[in-house]
Parts: structure tokens; sequence; C-alpha cells
């Protein structure tokens, strides 16, 4: 097998050397796909990725790593963690949650390897997830430190705002750190770009009108054409240009 490594240190140095590191071992063959410089960064990359095993500093700037151990240790499916870090004093602690190991800097090949074959030891010794129910299709968020998996039939829009998407369901909304581009790229025909900074589920779509929206007037009226979204009774404009779009969709959905 194959291990997938994060590396999370706010050092790039340290990183650096870890990788090249990770890369000599061949038992088990590990390959590192992801790197983070923080606690709230590894948190972001695991919302979105797996991986196998977290090799994961402690004193960093903000959270440090024994708080992301924590917050592991009680995912189902979580990966494991190995502590590399400078300082021996939290060893204990380190244990206590459930670490597969406790590596002090400088890290040597050896104990870095024999790390990696118990991390493996511990995968191949571990029952098989039970098959999920069935194949709906989800988007996973990461929400205060937590892993949410937001099924799709759900979603009813995701807007950009500023550097972030909010995604919008009938109870509450989230905040995901992607383009909308490459949403619509993975979303597929289920969603309906109305704007250029948004997406709507087709399900979703209740009626298309002329109402004020802030800020999208097209004419002096201060008028603009917008989508009424269910169950939540919010509007989003729509642009001009996807407009006959969205009329196809509410023909379609007998609307």
């Amino acid at each position: 097998m194959s291990l997938r490594v994060l590396l999370v240190d706010d050092e790039e140095l340290a990183r650096f050397r870890l990788r090249g590191l990770v890369n000599d071992c061949l038992l088990p063959k590990a390959n590192v796909v992801g790197e983070a410089a923080s606690v709230q960064q590894a948190v972001v990359w695991l919302a979105a990725h797996a991986c196998d095993v977290v090799l994961l500093d402690i004193a960093m700037p903000g959270r440090d790593g024994t708080q992301l151990a924590a917050e592991l240790r009680n995912r189902p499916g979580a990966p494991a963690v190995v502590f590399v870090t400078a300082h021996t004093q939290h060893a204990l602690k380190a244990f206590d949650l459930d670490a597969v190991d406790y590596l002090t800097k400088p890290v040597r090949r050896e104990r870095l390897h024999a790390a990696l074959q118990r991390v493996a030891q511990r995968i191949a010794l571990a029952p098989a997830p039970a098959a999920p129910a069935d194949d709906e299709p989800v988007i996973v968020v990461g929400d205060r430190g937590r892993v949410v998996r937001v099924p799709l039939s759900d979603v009813l829009y995701l807007k950009a705002e500023l550097k972030y998407v909010t995604l919008r369901t009938a109870d509450r909304s989230h905040v995901l750190d992607e383009s909308l581009s490459d949403l619509q790229e993975r979303l597929g025909e289920r969603f309906l770009r109305v704007h250029r900074n948004a997406l709507v589920a087709r399900s979703a779509v209740r009626a298309l009108q002329r109402r004020a929206m802030p800020g999208e007037g097209d004419d002096e009226g201060g008028e603009s054409w917008a989508v009424c979204i269910a169950p939540v009774d919010e509007w989003l404009a729509v642009s001009r240009r996807q407009v006959a779009a969205v009329r196809e969709a509410l023909v379609a959905a007998g609307r």
C-alpha cells in the first residue's frame, strides 16, 4: 500500500526536510499529498481531501497541534497522527490522544520510517468501513473544526461572496474555500448558473420576476431579474444572459 501523508508545520524548511524523508520511505511506500502551515489550514485541507496519516507539529501560531489531534480522535475514519516536534514535554499528552508515534526534531530517517510502518500496520488491522446506504453525492465542508458531509440534494444554492462561497441549505449556511467555477464543473447539470456569483439547484427554482435588487438594477427603475429559491423564499439576482435558461428550468419543472 502507499500511505497518503499530510505535513502540518509552520516552518517551510521543516516541511521540506520531512517531504524528502517521506519520499525515501519504501516499506511502506509513502507520498506527501498535502501541506499546511497551521492547524486552520490543515482543517480546511482535510475538509476537502483524504489522507492516511498527518505528520503534525505541536507549537504553531494559533491553535496547536494537540488541539487538531483531539478533534481528529473523535472523527470516524480520521487519519492517524504522528507528532513531529522540537519539544519533548508533550509526549505523554500525545499518546493520550492516540498518536501512533512522537518524533523529536531533527527527525532521523529510521525513526520516521518505523513510525510510518506502525501506521500501515494499524490501517491493515482496522475493520473495513461499512458500505454507504446509497450513492448520494455530497459536498464536504469544514465547520468549526469538524468535517460535515452535506448531501447534494440538500443544497439550494451556492453564492460567491468576497473570497468565499456560501452554501445554503434549508436549515443553515456553510462557507467553502473554493471557486464557483470549480464547483460548477464538479456539480454538473443539477445546478444552474444564474449570475456570475451564483449557482442554483434546478429543483429549488420557484419563480422568476423583476424585482428591486440592491446593487443589481439594470435599468433606471433599479430593477433586475431575480429568481425565488424555495423553501427559504430568498431572491437571487439573475443576469440578463441567464434569464432564458431560468425560464427553461421553470418550464421543465412544470412551474
